[in-house]
């Protein structure tokens, strides 16, 4: 599919099932036209972290992941030398009475390539997608690191030397927001906030997703939902639950909501067991009749 224009990437985003407002498709438009890294933050579970699988989708190109946690190194994101092959062929050059110099043993063949050196040593099929998963739960430390990975494109190994891009990665950075990442490494990327959706994008999404389900589960399951993020709940549900919970009704043969199924399937879409507390039994009930109510 040509892509020339925002609408043209809305199309290509809803041929992979995503579902993209105007304000999203433009922010991930101009950054494939820009070559900018683009940095969306949001809730959990609202859809940032399948933008990039998507592109990589639309692009027909890789998809390297880097999953950010406390306490992310350089030898986990970056690289790290294969010291049990060194140790190999040190013992072998041993046996045959040779020395090992150590240009042989920090060569190209002893390097394992971690996520960012991936996407920096590009291919001639195109520049992979760089999915940089929630940035915000790295040490402040990495988040400085990367900082000179993203101006440049590229990353030097003391032994080799520098390894530069000849064409820069698609990169996406997501955050959940548990912490705020610094401002130096957002003004080097374009920004969207994913917030959740509407109740007609959302209904669009679980349809686009979960075909199977019935035109009524699909509303009354979207109606539920958007009325839990009304409530007063220590993690509200995202739209990864909206699905789920649609494609474990589907399974449960249900084509409505029925009190008692969403009872006993409230921890699909819930993970705090007071949140489950709260809204089972009476509170679901009053939802579902509500819902009923307004379709009647």
């Amino acid at each position: 599919m040509t892509i020339e224009t925002v609408s043209d990437l809305q199309e290509a985003l809803r041929s992979q099932a995503y579902i993209a407002d105007r304000g999203l498709a433009m922010a991930i438009y101009l950054s494939l036209k820009l070559r900018r890294p683009l940095f969306l933050e949001g809730e959990a579970g609202v859809g940032k972290t399948e933008v990039a699988k998507v592109i990589a989708g639309i692009r027909e190109t890789d998809l390297i992941r880097l999953q950010c946690y406390e306490g992310l190194d350089i030898h986990h994101a970056v690289y790290e030398w294969n010291y049990t092959r060194q140790m190999l062929h040190i013992r072998l050059m041993e046996a045959q009475g040779e020395r090992t110099t150590e240009t042989e043993l920090f060569g190209p063949e002893y390097l394992l390539r971690r996520p960012l050196l991936s996407a920096i040593e590009t291919t001639d099929d195109g520049p992979p997608v760089l999915l940089i998963d929630e940035i915000d739960r790295s040490d402040e430390e990495f988040e400085a690191y990367l900082l000179e990975v993203l101006s440049d494109f590229q990353i030097t190994i003391p032994e080799i030397g520098t390894i530069k891009a000849s064409q820069p990665p698609i990169v996406i950075l997501t955050s959940n927001r548990t912490r705020e990442v610094h401002d130096a490494l957002k003004r080097r990327c374009l920004y969207y906030w994913i917030d959740y959706p509407s109740f007609e994008k959302e209904l669009e999404i679980v349809r686009a997703k979960v075909p199977e389900a019935s035109d009524t589960l699909a509303s009354q399951v979207t109606s539920f939902i958007q009325e839990l993020r009304q409530a007063d709940l220590y993690k509200l549900p995202g739209i990864a639950e909206t699905l789920e919970w649609t494609a474990a009704l589907v399974a449960l043969d249900q084509e409505v909501l029925e009190p008692s199924v969403v009872d006993d399937t409230l921890g699909v879409i819930l993970k705090y067991q007071d949140d489950i507390a709260s809204i089972k039994g009476n509170g679901s009930r009053n939802i579902v009749r509500a819902i009923q109510s307004n379709e009647s």
